[in-house]
C-alpha cells in the first residue's frame, strides 16, 4: 500500500510543478507525469483496462498540449541552463522508475490468474447466461457492456480531438489567401 501514497505523492507534487512553473512545456511534461502515476495506480488497482485507457489517453493529450506549447515558446527561448529544472527532472524521472519497478515486481498476480471470483464465474457461465457462441463477446458486450462503451467513447473522443488539431483542411496560408485577393 506504500506504493499508492508514493505515487499519490508523485501525483500531487506534479500537479504542484504543473501550476508553479513558468515554461509551459515544463508544464505539459509534470502534467504528463501525473496522467503516468495516475495509469500506475490504475495497475496497482488492479484495473488493466482502465489503465490502458487513461495510458492512451494520457499520451495523446500530451502530444496535443507540446505541440500547442512548442509553438508558442519557439519566441520565448532562452539560452540559459536552469539547474533546478534538470534536477527535478532527474527527480521526476528516477521516482516514477522506481514506482514502476516495485509495482510490476510485487502488485501483480501471475498472468491468467483469476484475481476474484467474479473473474472465475464470468469464464464458466458466460455462454449458458448469455446464449452467444463466443465466451469473450459474451463478457464484453453482456456483463461488461457499460465499462466497454465507456472506454470506446473515451477513445474514439482522443481520435476525434487529434484529428480536430491535426487536420489541414481548412486551414489556408498567408500565401494562398493573398492569391485570391489578386
Amino acid at each position: 500500500m506504500i506504493e499508492l501514497y508514493v505515487l499519490l505523492g508523485l501525483m500531487i507534487a506534479g500537479a504542484i510543478i504543473a501550476i508553479e512553473v513558468r515554461n509551459l512545456l515544463s508544464a505539459v511534461v509534470a502534467v504528463g507525469i501525473v496522467g503516468l502515476a495516475l495509469s500506475i495506480i490504475f495497475l496497482l488497482l488492479k484495473a488493466p483496462d482502465v489503465a490502458l485507457t487513461q495510458i492512451v489517453v494520457e499520451i495523446v493529450a500530451v502530444i496535443l498540449l507540446i505541440r500547442a506549447t512548442l509553438h508558442r515558446e519557439i519566441a520565448q527561448k532562452s539560452c540559459g541552463t536552469r539547474p533546478f529544472g534538470a534536477f527535478m527532472g532527474i527527480l521526476f524521472l528516477g521516482l516514477a522508475v522506481v514506482a514502476a519497478i516495485v509495482t510490476f515486481s510485487s502488485g501483480l498476480s501471475p498472468f491468467g490468474e483469476p484475481l476474484m471470483t467474479v473473474s472465475r464465474f464470468y469464464p464458466l457461465n458466460a455462454i449458458a447466461g448469455t446464449g452467444a457462441t463466443n465466451v469473450v463477446s459474451s463478457i464484453i458486450l453482456d456483463y461488461r457492456a457499460y465499462d466497454t462503451l465507456g472506454e470506446a467513447t473515451v477513445l474514439f473522443t482522443a481520435v476525434i480531438g487529434v484529428l480536430t488539431v491535426m487536420r489541414s483542411v481548412g486551414k489556408k496560408k498567408e500565401e494562398d489567401l493573398q492569391e485570391n485577393h489578386e
